[in-house]
C-alpha cells in the first residue's frame, strides 16, 4: 500500500469523525445560509484545517519568507507557475479563449526554453500576460451549478462541483508535466512539488493574517471571499450587481422637491400645503422689503394737536 492511498484513508477516517461531531453540535439557534446548508461540518474542518495551519504550515511558510532569498522565491513561484500552464491552457481553449490559449501556449514555449524551465519569467516581459483557469472554472462557464459550499480537509475552500475536479487539476499538473520536464512518476515527485506548492502559496498569503484576525466571525469571512472571488473568476469579471436599498436617515428633516408625474409636470401640492395657503388673499403678492421702503414717506406723520 503506498503512502498516498494511507493518507487519504487517514484523511477520510478525520472526515468522518468530524462530521459526527459537528452533526452533534450543530443546533437550531443558527439559521444556515443557502450557500453553506453543512456549515456545522464545515466550521469542524475548518477548525481542524486552522489548527494544521497554525502548528505546521504557518510556521514553515514563515520561515521560508523570512530567510529563503527572494530571488529563490521568485523562482520557485515562476516555476510553479510553468507546470501549471499547460492546465491553464487547455481550459482556455474549452472556453472558447482562443487568444488567450495562444498566449499560454507562448508563455509556455517562451519560459521552458529562454526561461531556463520556468524558473525565469521572460514571457510577463514580452508582453504574455498569465491567465488563472482551471476545470472548475471551465464547467462553470459551461453552466455547471456550483453547489454547496464546502471545506476540504488541508484543500481548504471549495464547491460541490469544484472538489472533485481540484483532482483533475493536481493529476494533470503532476503526472503530465512531470512526464515532460523527465521526472520519474512516482509519490515521492508528486508529494514534493504539491509540498512546495502549498509552502509558496502559504507565504503569499502571510499578508492577509491580520485582517482574518480583526473578523467578527472568521470562518464566515473567509467563505463569503472565498465564494465572491470564485464567481469573479468564472465569469471574468462579469459580475451582475446587486441593488442597494437606501434608507433615508430618520434625522433627515429636509424638503424634498415634489415628484413628477409621468407627463414630466410637477405633482400638484398636498391638501395641507394647500391649507396653509387660504390665509393669503388671491392675487396678493408680497412687495419686497427694498421696494416697500422706497415707497415709504421721507418723514413721519405730524402727531395730532392737543
Amino acid at each position: 500500500m503506498s503512502d498516498a492511498v494511507r493518507f487519504l484513508r487517514a484523511v477520510s477516517m478525520i472526515m468522518f469523525l468530524l462530521a459526527l461531531s459537528a452533526c452533534a453540535a450543530n443546533g437550531q439557534t443558527r439559521r444556515p445560509d443557502p450557500r453553506d446548508p453543512m456549515e456545522g461540518f464545515n466550521r469542524s474542518m475548518y477548525g481542524f484545517n486552522s489548527a494544521v495551519d497554525r502548528g505546521v504550515l504557518r510556521p514553515v511558510a514563515k520561515a521560508y519568507h523570512d530567510h529563503v532569498p527572494r530571488f529563490m522565491q521568485t523562482g520557485l513561484s515562476n516555476f510553479l507557475d510553468n507546470l501549471e500552464t499547460p492546465n491553464v491552457m487547455v481550459n482556455d481553449f474549452l472556453q472558447g479563449k482562443m487568444v488567450a490559449g495562444l498566449a499560454d501556449m507562448g508563455r509556455l514555449l517562451l519560459n521552458s526554453t529562454l526561461g531556463l524551465g520556468g524558473l525565469l519569467d521572460p514571457a510577463s516581459a514580452a508582453g504574455l500576460d498569465k491567465n488563472d483557469e482551471d476545470w472548475g472554472q471551465t464547467f462553470g462557464r459551461w453552466g455547471v451549478p456550483s453547489g454547496p459550499y464546502v471545506v476540504l480537509p488541508l484543500f481548504g475552500p471549495s464547491t460541490l462541483r469544484d472538489a472533485p475536479l481540484l483532482y483533475v487539476d493536481s493529476r494533470f499538473r503532476l503526472d503530465e508535466i512531470a512526464e515532460y520536464y523527465d521526472y520519474k512518476k512516482d509519490d515521492v515527485v508528486s508529494w514534493g512539488l504539491l509540498t512546495l506548492y502549498a509552502i509558496d502559496t502559504r507565504a503569499q498569503l502571510l499578508s492577509t493574517d491580520q485582517m482574518l484576525k480583526r473578523a467578527f466571525d472568521e470562518y464566515s469571512f473567509v467563505r463569503d471571499a472565498w465564494l465572491q472571488r470564485r464567481e469573479y473568476l468564472v465569469r471574468d469579471g462579469d459580475v451582475p450587481e446587486e441593488p442597494i436599498e437606501e434608507y433615508p436617515d430618520e434625522g433627515d428633516t429636509s424638503e424634498q422637491a415634489p415628484p413628477k408625474d409621468e407627463s414630466g409636470d410637477e405633482t400638484p401640492p398636498s391638501d395641507e400645503s394647500a391649507a396653509g395657503d387660504e390665509h393669503t388673499p388671491a392675487g396678493s403678492e408680497e412687495v419686497p422689503d427694498a421696494e416697500a421702503g422706497a415707497e415709504a414717506p421721507d418723514t413721519a406723520p405730524e402727531k395730532p394737536k392737543p
